[in-house]
């Protein structure tokens, strides 16, 4: 039986958002099915058994695996007896305990997004939090740029004046993905038009101002983009409570135990 360390909580600052970046690589694949057999639950390891392609199947078994290690990371509680639960639009989310979480917190929210061999995780512990990445290198006509028609009027506007090529391509993604990742933070995803809301970026693609849907404010989230690696970008959303400023640290890798991290700021 594989027993990993599992340290109580890291005790970093509470208002941040943890973020682990996970290529499937970094999980052995015997590793990876040990593992989702001792941690997943049934219905977990049934919606795995159902995917077609044993590819399909591997990325499935990380991404869940991670997900579990992580949240046992943050919360103290062993993998197997966290419990995961879905909304009524899908959107994963995680039960607290009788009596809360070991480390006092009220709830912990996460999301999940993954893209050709990538997974990307956000936690955060004050807040709805969501995540997007998206590879750069993806063939013409299946990227963030193949889909503009589904962006804001100023949005398309902005990318019209850019031309042709990788900055145009650039922009595009980085749009794409702060779009995902407040969508899912909203738990929503596509059920919300992307046409109801837009970014606007600076030159070196920081948000600079965002308007939101009708039904919402836009004090009430903060933003930021960053790369993972040379071709691939990454975008979180996280809701603001009024804790302080919120941060982000990334991480590489499975997370065995938390690590040092590279602290981000939102824009």
């Amino acid at each position: 039986m594989v027993t990993p360390p599992n340290p109580a909580p890291s005790g970093q600052d509470p208002a941040a958002v943890t973020v682990w970046l996970c290529p499937n690589e970094a999980l052995p694949p015997l590793l990876a099915d040990t593992l989702a057999r001792q941690w997943l639950d049934h219905d977990e390891r049934a919606a795995g058994e159902r995917l077609r392609s044993e590819r399909d199947r591997r990325r499935y078994r990380v991404a869940r695996v991670l997900v579990r290690r992580t949240l046992s990371l943050e919360t103290g509680i062993p993998e197997a007896e966290l419990d995961i639960a879905r909304s009524a639009w899908g959107r994963p989310y995680l039960r607290a305990p009788q009596g809360g979480f070991p480390g006092g917190e009220e709830r912990l929210d996460f999301n999940l997004s993954h893209t050709d061999g990538i997974n990307a995780l956000a936690v955060a512990r004050h807040g709805r939090v969501g995540i997007d990445v998206e590879r750069l290198t993806r063939p013409a006509g299946h990227g963030p740029e193949a889909v503009v028609t589904v962006f804001a009027d100023e949005e398309r506007h902005r990318l019209r004046a850019l031309g042709e090529g990788r900055q145009r391509r650039r922009v595009a993604t980085r749009l794409w993905t702060l779009k995902e990742a407040y969508a899912k933070a909203r738990g929503i995803g596509l059920g919300l038009p992307f046409d109801s809301f837009a970014f606007t970026l600076d030159d070196a693609g920081r948000v600079v101002s965002f308007r939101p849907p009708e039904d919402d404010v836009a004090s009430r989230w903060r933003f930021l983009g960053f790369e993972a690696g040379p071709d691939a970008m990454v975008a979180v959303a996280v809701e603001c409570d009024g804790r302080g400023e919120h941060t982000v640290l990334v991480n590489q890798g499975f997370p065995w135990q938390q690590g040092p991290g590279r602290r981000l700021r939102f824009d």
